[in-house]
């Protein structure tokens, strides 16, 4: 069941003007309920003004956002319970938090949307334990903490509103190898739970690949493919020829493939790659302690 749809999406920035530009042109596409979505594109290519229409933050020229069948502007007074079920988390949101501990910082949300206690509680135990923030950091003050620590608790404020849809824009940026994967593991321990929706914006072809059901590329304000990822992955040569970059093991198994080892699939995490090569090595006779 689709959860979240657009039919004809389109916004112009500077509508009238002579800096008149189409960041978004007639955009229809389908994303279903529990769903892991890429979210891929250049600088430029109407990305992060698409994944503001989700929640209502810009108002369509033309066209429809549907959350759950229903337009999200047929009603504008209502516009702020539709940002209540699809959360959006913007770049660098740890620039955000103001609160004087973490769990006033993560109930924020909540409190907002007229939580008990008792419920406002349970969301930010769980979403703590979730994004990797043990109990005893809760009462100490944001600031205090490390740059990755602030991240997972700048985004917890947003789980811990349990939108039916999560949006994060770039929520790896600027941190090192070791602390994207964390993120990224302390998200996917959400979906686990919660089997909710989610949409990440990425520039890390890797990040995208380690996760995503689907992969959404927009391509100067239209969208360029929308498909499951081993299928958009199979596109290397068109998906570069767009300006964006696969991920190297994709491109080192194309090489291959372009010399003869064609091993029938599209290779696009290091994990499988692995197991295809292990496997290649064992039916060849070959050492597997290599």
């Amino acid at each position: 069941m689709a959860i979240l749809e657009t039919e004809e999406l389109t916004y112009t920035y500077s509508e009238g003007t002579p800096f008149e530009k189409t960041a978004v042109d007639h955009v229809s596409l389908s994303i279903e309920e529990g769903e892991m979505i890429g979210v891929m594109g250049h600088t430029g290519s109407g990305k992060s003004t698409l994944i503001q229409h989700f929640n209502g933050l810009l108002k369509p020229a033309s066209g429809r956002v549907l959350l759950d069948g229903r337009d999200i502007w047929a009603d504008k007074e209502k516009i702020r319970d539709v940002r209540f079920q699809v959360g959006l988390v913007f770049q660098y949101p740890e620039y955000q938090i103001f609160e004087e501990t973490v769990y006033k910082d993560i109930a924020f949300g909540p409190k907002n949307m007229g939580l008990d206690e008792a419920e406002i509680k349970r969301r930010v135990l769980e979403t703590a334990h979730d994004i990797g923030i043990s109990e005893e950091l809760l009462e100490r003050s944001p600031f205090e903490l490390s740059g990755g620590q602030k991240r997972r608790v700048a985004i917890a404020g947003v789980m811990a509103m349990e939108p039916k849809v999560l949006i994060l824009d770039e929520p790896t940026a600027g941190l090192d190898p070791a602390g994207r994967d964390k993120i990224l593991q302390h998200i996917k321990n959400y979906h686990r739970r919660t089997k909710n929706t989610i949409l990440i914006v990425s520039h890390s072809m890797e990040d995208i690949a380690s996760f995503a059901d689907r992969i959404l590329v927009m391509s100067k304000a239209k969208l360029f493919c929308f498909d499951e990822t081993v299928k958009v992955f199979s596109r290397a040569e068109e998906i570069e020829g767009i300006g964006l970059d696969v991920p190297q093991i994709t491109r080192v198994f194309g090489v291959l493939k372009r010399r003869g080892l064609d091993f029938g699939k599209e290779v696009y995490t290091v994990g499988y790659a692995k197991e295809l090569l292990l496997k290649a090595l064992k039916e060849k006779g070959g050492l597997l302690n290599c």
